[in-house]
């Protein structure tokens, strides 16, 4: 009786008689899952310098001038109030949204 399946059915397959997947011992005992990088090929080259490291260094945003108005506004699902500030000897498009927090002597500002 002849299987009524077609070309480019899906079948399952028995895997009992494929024992061979794995391939002969003596290859698996040599080979190595790395390959090995030779560091130092050629050591009486120069080296090219490395460049040094861009450190980003963060400005204190200077003198607080006034606080021109606040919002509230939702982060990580919480609210938080945030204020615009305005620093001294800065135009008005480096105006910044702040926290309370991040204000430097935010306490003396934010008094009512």
């Amino acid at each position: 009786m002849e299987p009524d399946f077609e070309e480019g059915d899906q079948v399952l397959v028995s895997t009992l008689n494929f024992n061979n997947l794995k391939g002969p011992k003596n290859m698996r005992l040599i080979s190595k899952p790395y390959f090995q990088i030779v560091e130092d090929k050629f050591p009486s080259r120069k080296k090219n310098p490395t460049p040094p490291e861009i450190v980003e260094v963060e400005h204190s945003p200077g003198l607080v001038k006034k606080i021109i108005k606040g919002r509230k506004i939702r982060l990580n699902g919480k609210d938080q109030r945030q204020y615009l500030v305005r620093f001294k000897n800065k135009t008005a498009e480096k105006d910044k949204w702040l926290a309370k927090d991040a204000i430097p002597s935010g306490n003396l500002h934010l008094r009512r």
